[in-house]
């Protein structure tokens, strides 16, 4: 019995000493490195263009280009021997993209929507990255197909239309009235909008909560 808890405890102590794939030991310094800059949804995937070693027990030096994901790295193995690898650490993150050529006007659907792993680096700091926030949006530019959709090509679909004729409701606690109008313009969900009183024949502010429907205040 106790020879055999000998053997096990000897056989953990090894496999804790064991090294550790140089991929693996580049991605954690990648990790650290990046720090906040890191996304949440984004993996780092290694390629080691130069490789003497396959397992190593730590990285004693390592220099990365956050830019390029370009790196070189010291490692130290087992024996102790100290070998220089290079090659590139980069930052993957999966991104919604149409599924099809998408023209301004129309309205994006879940079933329009893919997604495509790409370098962060790769990215503007304005490409929509949640397909979430995508789903529900009106087309304002083109959309090719397979490409990252920036912030500025969607936009809340329209509720108004210029020269609709809507409801306005006017608010004030309990009490709601409301009375027919006309749109002077386009509004999307939440937009401030000039509507025209049919009854009294003027000109209100108010903003657009739903399809044809304005709501103005005191």
């Amino acid at each position: 019995m106790i020879r055999a808890a000998v053997i096990l405890v000897a056989g953990l102590v090894a496999q804790a000493a064991a090294g550790a794939p140089v991929e693996l030991l580049v991605e954690e310094r990648a990790r650290d490195s990046l720090g906040a800059e890191m996304p949440a949804s984004g993996e780092v995937r290694v390629t080691v263009s130069s490789k003497p070693v396959a397992e190593a027990m730590l990285i004693s030096a390592y220099w990365m280009d956050q830019a390029t994901g370009q790196f070189i790295a010291n490692v130290v193995t087992e024996e102790g021997a100290t070998h220089r690898i290079g090659g590139y650490a980069l930052v993957i993150q999966p991104v919604p993209v149409p599924l099809r050529r998408l023209m301004p006007g129309e309205v994006i659907t879940e079933s329009d929507i893919g997604t495509v792993d790409m370098p962060v680096a790769r990215l503007g700091s304005f490409t929509i990255s949640d397909a979430d926030k995508l789903v529900g949006k009106e087309v304002r530019s083109l959309l090719a197909k397979g490409r990252p959709v920036m912030v500025q090509a969607v936009q809340e679909p329209l509720v108004i239309a210029r020269g609709e004729e809507v409801s306005i409701i006017y608010r004030d606690g309990p009490l709601q009235l409301s009375a027919p109008g006309r749109a002077l313009r386009d509004a999307h969900a939440g937009q401030d909008i000039k509507v025209v009183n049919l009854a009294s024949n003027s000109t209100l502010a108010g903003i657009a909560v739903a399809h044809g429907r304005v709501e103005v205040g005191k």
